[in-house]
C-alpha cells in the first residue's frame, strides 16, 4: 500500500479561490499559460507543503550518513547541502531527497511526499551504534517553492534577509529557513516557516508578484528540463544515470551504498535505457506505461516506455517522458505508441521557450 501523505495545510484556502483539484493534486488556478509563463520571466509560486521530513541528529550524524548516501556529507558546512539519493547495493535508487546541514550535529533530508518514514526505517537498518537519532518531523515542515528570475527577490523579501549566491546554501531568519536549488531548469528558492507561518507566506509572496500554479504548469517545466520526478520516473528499479540524476550523487567520495555500480556505469556505460524527451503527434493524453515500438526487421520491437504526458509550451505540442533503449535514442527517431496510429519523436533536452511572452 501506499504510505500516507500530508495534505496541504493551505487547501482550504485554495479552494475558496480559483484552485482546481483532481483528487489531492492542485492542477492549476485557472490560467496555465501565465503559471508556466512566470517561472520563465517573473516568480512561479509552488505549494510543495506536503513534503516529508526526517532531522538525523548527533555526533556520529555526519559519519553515518556519509558512509550511506550517494552525495558528500562530510565536510558540508552548516547552512549547505546538496540533492542526494540513498541507493540500493546493486546501485537503484531507493530514495531522493535533499539533504541540508541545518547545525553542527543535525541534519534535514526533505523527501517527496509520504516518504519520510520509509526513509527513516531505511537508514535505521544501517543504524547499529552510531549516537545520533533518526526523527520523522514531517508535521513540522510545511514549504512553498518559488521559481523563475523573481524568485530570489520575492524570497528575500518576504522573509527579510539576503539569500546566499549558491544553490544549495541556507538562510535562517526568525522561523524562516529558506535555501535556494535548481528546479526543472529554473532558479528556484524553497522557504520552510513551518505550518504556523504557512498560511501568511503564502498571501506575502501572491501580494509581491508571485503567480501561483499547479501540477500542470510544473510538469511542463520539468518535462521540457528532463527532471524526473520520484514515484512517476523514479522508483527502485531505476539506475541514477537512467533518470538523469547525476547532479545527486558523487563519483569522488569513495565507498556508500550501490557506489561500485554507479562508478562501473560511469566508466564503462551500457545503460539499458535513459530518460528521453519525445514530441506527440497528436493531442490526446498518453497513459503512463505505454510502449514505444519501432520496426525494424519486419517486426515491431518494444523499445520504451512513457511515463509523463503533458504539453509543452516550449514546443507548442504534447510530449512525453518517456525511457527508450540504448541505440535508439538519438533525436529524430520516431516510435509508435503502442497500438498506434499516434507516434512520439525524439527531440533534444531541453527545450526552451521562445523570448516573447506567450
Amino acid at each position: 500500500s501506499s504510505p500516507p501523505v500530508k495534505c496541504s495545510p493551505l487547501r482550504p484556502l485554495q479552494q475558496t479561490g480559483n484552485a482546481r483539484l483532481a483528487g489531492d493534486s492542485l492542477l492549476t488556478f485557472g490560467d496555465v499559460p501565465a503559471e508556466y509563463q512566470s517561472a520563465h520571466q517573473g516568480a512561479l509560486l509552488l505549494d510543495v507543503s506536503d513534503r516529508g521530513a526526517l532531522d538525523v541528529i548527533g555526533p556520529e550524524a555526519e559519519h553515518f550518513l556519509h558512509r550511506l548516501t550517494a552525495n558528500q556529507v562530510k565536510g558540508l558546512e552548516v547552512g549547505s547541502g546538496n540533492a542526494n539519493l540513498l541507493l540500493s547495493s546493486k546501485g537503484k535508487v531507493e530514495h531522493t531527497f535533499e539533504l541540508m546541514r541545518t547545525g553542527k550535529e543535525r541534519f534535514r533530508l526533505s523527501t517527496p511526499p509520504g516518504c519520510a518514514e520509509r526513509l527513516r526505517a531505511a537508514l535505521d537498518t544501517y543504524h547499529f551504534t552510531e549516537e545520533l537519532e533518526l526523527l520523522e518531523c514531517t508535521e513540522e515542515h510545511a514549504p512553498l517553492e518559488l521559481l523563475g528570475p523573481r524568485a530570489v527577490e520575492l524570497a528575500e523579501a518576504a522573509i527579510g534577509a539576503n539569500m546566499p549566491p549558491e544553490n544549495y546554501r541556507s538562510v535562517t531568519q526568525g522561523d524562516f529557513f529558506a535555501y535556494r536549488l535548481p528546479r526543472a531548469g529554473c532558479q528556484g528558492v524553497r522557504i520552510d516557516g513551518g505550518p504556523t507561518r504557512l498560511v501568511e507566506l503564502w498571501q506575502s509572496l501572491i501580494s509581491s508578484g508571485a503567480k501561483p500554479g499547479g501540477l500542470v504548469a510544473w510538469d511542463s517545466l520539468r518535462a521540457e528540463a528532463g527532471a524526473a520526478e520520484w514515484g512517476r520516473e523514479v522508483d527502485a528499479t531505476i539506475y541514477p544515470q537512467e533518470a538523469r540524476l547525476e547532479a545527486a550523487f558523487s563519483l569522488e567520495k569513495g565507498c556508500y551504498i550501490g557506489q561500485e555500480v554507479v562508478a562501473k556505469i560511469d566508466t564503462y556505460g551500457g545503460l539499458n535505457k535513459r530518460l528521453m524527451l519525445l514530441r506527440v503527434d497528436h493531442d490526446d493524453p498518453v497513459p503512463a506505461g505505454t510502449r514505444l515500438l519501432l520496426q525494424e526487421g519486419g517486426e515491431w520491437r518494444d523499445l520504451g516506455v512513457t511515463t509523463t504526458w503533458i504539453y509543452s509550451f516550449a514546443l507548442d505540442a504534447s510530449v512525453v517522458l518517456a525511457y527508450v533503449k540504448r541505440k535508439h535514442q538519438s533525436p529524430g527517431t520516431t516510435f509508435r505508441l503502442g497500438d498506434g496510429p499516434g507516434t512520439a519523436t525524439i527531440v533534444p533536452f531541453p527545450a526552451l521557450p521562445d523570448e516573447e511572452p506567450l
